[in-house]
């Protein structure tokens, strides 16, 4: 081995040593601030098992010491030169630095040169760019919270709507529960002022796609309020279930973005527990390289937890789990709760659940391919054939004067209309279906 292999190695050993005596630290502290015993004798134990390796580290650092030998003798003296002292009157002091800055210039190449203004640039827009952190309510919620904040705390205390609260808190929308409810109520509301202005509005008129489009109704009053009354009772009750289930879809949605993302930032985590670093350390790291931007901000949620908060890692971890969205997320942050109580090694644990994660993850990709290989044959006979079909059936049955006789222009509206709803509704679908397994 030679000598600059040895240097290597020493250098590695030295950074290992400094960790060791970090996380020795970290153990301490957390074993005199603790104040439950098995969480104690845990610390303990785990800093007895730091010392041991401390002690083969600094064996083996000792070792490649010696083999390096990098104390030779000096053979030639050196002569040290004491600075020349420089004497600058403050008359000549700005041409004194103008012909430094020169020379200093001088010296530079002009890439260099380039790469400096480059960085210059780079650093004045982001000293110009101010970040907003604070988000204020919008003058709708806030007219909601005015008429009904009462009335929806009266709902809440007889816990009307302890599943929406648990989802909101759980997709991470920007409401509380008390504000949610009622934006629920406001637009139910609202909804059914508008759905009963328009029952009004079609008890004497009606609606034509064809020209006049807007006609008066030459049926009879009680026909008419048979035909229309149920306007006033489907739309708000429509968006009113809409309003109370968005909170849960939000929440599968975002559910399937973390599970999407979770198998390569375990290999991450894997990666990281390797140098023995703190387990807080862990989530800050990963929280920090913006590749995560959904598990960032659950991994933000668990660092506030500690730094703000003031929970131990453990309670911390599982809160977490409790409010997480993604079903693999909550087990992932439950086992390494478990982990870290019982003294386990962070790197088996994150190395064991990363393969497992990642198994899971192409087994599930592999089932989205099959799965769109049949959407697919199920999209070219209903977007492609059955319009043909349903458009040669009506042609017949104009030509032959049987049924129902449509005009040509009433043909091409009805198929393109109806190819263009069913379009409309396979991209509805592949977009939530991207979005639940992203």
């Amino acid at each position: 081995m030679t000598i600059e292999d040895n240097l290597e190695k020493v250098k590695e050993l030295v950074f290992k040593e400094k960790n060791i005596i970090v996380e020795m630290n970290s153990a301490l502290d957390s074993e005199k601030n603790s104040k439950n015993e098995q969480e104690k004798r845990m610390m303990e134990v785990q800093g007895e098992r730091l010392k041991d390796f401390l002690k083969k580290t600094n064996e083996e650092l000792r070792l490649n010491l010696e083999e390096a030998n990098i104390n030779p003798p000096l053979t030639k003296s050196i002569s040290v030169k004491e600075p020349e002292k420089v004497i600058v009157k403050k008359t000549e002091k700005k041409e004194f630095v103008k012909e430094q800055v020169k020379k200093s210039d001088e010296k530079i190449s002009e890439l260099d040169r380039e790469i400096l203004k480059r960085l210059k640039k780079e650093r004045e827009k982001k000293g110009n760019k101010v970040e907003k952190t604070e988000k204020k309510t919008s003058e709708y919620t806030q007219l909601a919270n005015r008429l009904f904040s009462n009335y929806a705390m009266t709902l809440i205390r007889q816990k009307k709507f302890k599943t929406v609260g648990q989802d909101l808190v759980k997709a991470n929308l920007e409401y509380s529960l008390v504000s949610y409810v009622s934006l629920m109520l406001f637009n139910t509301i609202l909804t059914f002022a508008i759905s009963f202005i328009l029952f009004i509005f079609l008890l004497f008129f009606n609606l034509s796609p064809m020209l006049p489009i807007i006609s008066r109704a030459t049926e009879s009053l009680g026909v008419r309020f048979l035909m229309v009354f149920w306007i006033i009772f489907v739309f708000p009750l429509a968006t009113f279930l809409f309003m109370n289930t968005y909170p849960s879809l939000e929440k599968k949605s975002l559910g399937g973005k973390i599970d999407g993302e979770l198998p390569f930032a375990a290999i991450h985590m894997a990666a990281i527990s390797g140098s023995m670093i703190d387990p807080t350390k862990i989530f800050s790291i990963i929280s920090s390289t913006k590749e995560y931007p959904n598990l960032e901000k659950e991994f933000n949620k668990l660092l506030n937890e500690i730094n703000v908060y003031g929970y131990d890692i453990v309670t911390a971890l599982k809160d977490s789990a409790l409010n997480s969205p993604s079903q693999k997320l909550s087990e992932l942050l439950n086992g390494l709760a478990t982990t870290i109580t019982s003294g386990g090694s962070l790197y088996d644990f994150f190395e064991k659940r990363s393969q497992s994660l990642l198994f899971e993850y192409r087994l599930e990709k592999e089932k989205n391919t099959k799965s769109s290989e049949s959407f697919m044959d199920i999209y070219i006979s209903v977007v492609i054939a059955a319009p043909m079909i349903f458009m040669l059936l009506l042609m017949m049955m104009k030509i032959s004067g049987l049924g129902i006789s449509l005009s040509t222009t009433m043909i091409t509206i009805l198929v393109a209309g109806g190819v263009s709803l069913i379009n409309i509704f396979f991209l509805i679908f592949l977009q939530l279906k991207q979005s639940s397994t992203a």
